[in-house]
């Protein structure tokens, strides 16, 4: 069933077209990636879907409801994060979650319990009665998705989720986001960063210059453009001789150092899984290389994003 669709829409402002005749169709359940550079209308499409602007053109349906025409219903089963939340700075996680609870309708004390357990799925617990002037922008970030959840809606729409938090804060928001899709809910994410969008994303819409360029599964992606590419990691650094043996094997397109002391190489091939496995094969047994790890790499995403989005 499709939850969330777009048809022809398309917002300008004065003579700049922010987003051009996007059309969208998103499944129950999947998570999908907006993925593009600063200014290329993901925000602007988010803004669209939770009624926060009015469309130039075309329409947007929530669950078979327009948000620009009835913003209450469509966004009843929504959660959203937009951008970097505000708070009132004087008041703390719960007086917020209590106070944001009741206009959603929700009342005592399921609220009372819904808010506890929220702040503890984020890790805010411990500043639960604290006033949010003392938090960081990455506490404010994560109060921000425990009001997006606290009424369990079934869509969650994401604008750049992870900003301002630390590595164990991204990747605690990355497992968060993945549980919420194993329960069944639908989640558009936002964001800059393809690794992540890699590890969250079944699916990605990229989008440059208002204008939607591609929009399938990642795998899907990966194939029509042809590119395959995994992330090879030894125990020591291969010799400049094993480097050359691997660029001259039948299925290889080219050799990258990946960094780490050049303990990582990643490896962009033509061909499928089998050649994946018969790669790998080759580089023990003809190579000499001691693999520690054989995966694929999020470069392959990021060669679809470049060769889609060059002038």
């Amino acid at each position: 069933m499709e939850v969330i669709t777009t048809e022809n829409l398309t917002k300008k402002y004065g003579s700049l077209l922010a987003l051009d005749n996007l059309n969208l169709r998103i499944r129950q359940g999947r998570c999908v990636g907006l993925l593009g550079p600063n200014g290329a209308g993901k925000s602007t499409t988010i803004k669209l879907l939770c009624g926060l602007i009015r469309p130039s053109k075309g329409r947007a349906y929530i669950n078979g409801i327009d948000p620009a025409s009835d913003p209450k219903d469509a966004l009843r089963d929504v959660g959203c994060l937009i951008e970097v939340p505000i708070f009132y700075r004087n008041r703390t996680p719960l007086e917020i979650l209590y106070y944001l609870g009741r206009l959603r309708g929700l009342k005592f004390p399921e609220l009372r319990e819904r808010a506890r357990e929220c702040l503890e799925l984020v890790r805010l617990s411990q500043w639960s009665k604290t006033k949010v002037k003392k938090f960081s922008l990455g506490m404010v970030q994560r109060l921000g998705i425990a009001q997006a959840i606290l009424h369990d809606p079934s869509i969650l729409i994401l604008d750049e989720p992870a900003l301002g938090l630390d590595p164990r804060g991204i990747r605690h928001v990355r497992d968060m986001t993945k549980e919420l899709v194993r329960q069944g809910k639908t989640v558009i994410f936002s964001s800059h960063m393809l690794y992540e969008t890699r590890e969250i994303c079944d699916t990605v819409a990229l989008i440059n210059r208002g204008r939607l360029l591609a929009y399938d599964r990642i795998e899907n992606l990966e194939k029509i453009f042809n590119i395959r590419m995994v992330e090879i990691e030894t125990v020591r650094p291969l010799s400049v001789h094993q480097l050359e043996k691997i660029k001259r094997l039948k299925p290889v397109r080219s050799v990258v150092n990946g960094g780490n002391g050049g303990n990582i190489i990643k490896i962009n091939f033509d061909g499928d899984r089998n050649t994946c496995a018969e790669l790998h094969a080759e580089l023990v047994t003809n190579v000499g290389a001691k693999i520690i790890s054989f995966k694929p790499s999020v470069g392959a995403l990021e060669e679809v994003y470049l060769q889609l989005v060059q002038e």
